[in-house]
């Protein structure tokens, strides 16, 4: 079984910065890819950051410049460092890996953190 969890989020005025941590712990496996999603009010979840087990990453138009993607591979961790907040980027952020485990690959979502932007 794998688990994913993020931490990080929180209240922080326009301008201001977040860093936001996801960890993938369990059984054996190897990382195909880890992405940020996010979801505001009233609006649907979209693809935020994601980066390849290669270091390959993409970045959404709405935050590149402004937020990066990172990993430390020893801790399994992938980060989303966030600067120059807008209050459009509140949202609920979810980690989703997609990982191999012996030779099938399987999707795991963590339960999202919130994320609020002041004006």
């Amino acid at each position: 079984q794998v688990q994913v969890v993020e931490s990080g989020g929180g209240l922080v005025q326009a301008g201001g910065s977040l860093r936001l941590s996801c960890a993938a712990s369990g059984s054996t496996f190897s990382i195909n890819y880890i992405a940020w999603y996010r979801q505001g009010p009233g609006k649907e979840r979209a693809l935020v950051a994601l980066r390849y087990s290669d270091d390959i990453v993409n970045y959404a138009d709405s935050v590149k410049g402004r937020f990066t993607i990172s990993r430390d591979n020893a801790k399994n961790t992938v980060y989303l460092q966030m600067n120059s907040l807008k209050p459009e980027d509140t949202a609920v952020y979810y980690c989703n890996a997609n990982i191999r485990l012996g030779s099938v690959n399987y999707s795991y979502w963590g339960q999202g953190t919130q994320v609020t932007v002041s004006s």
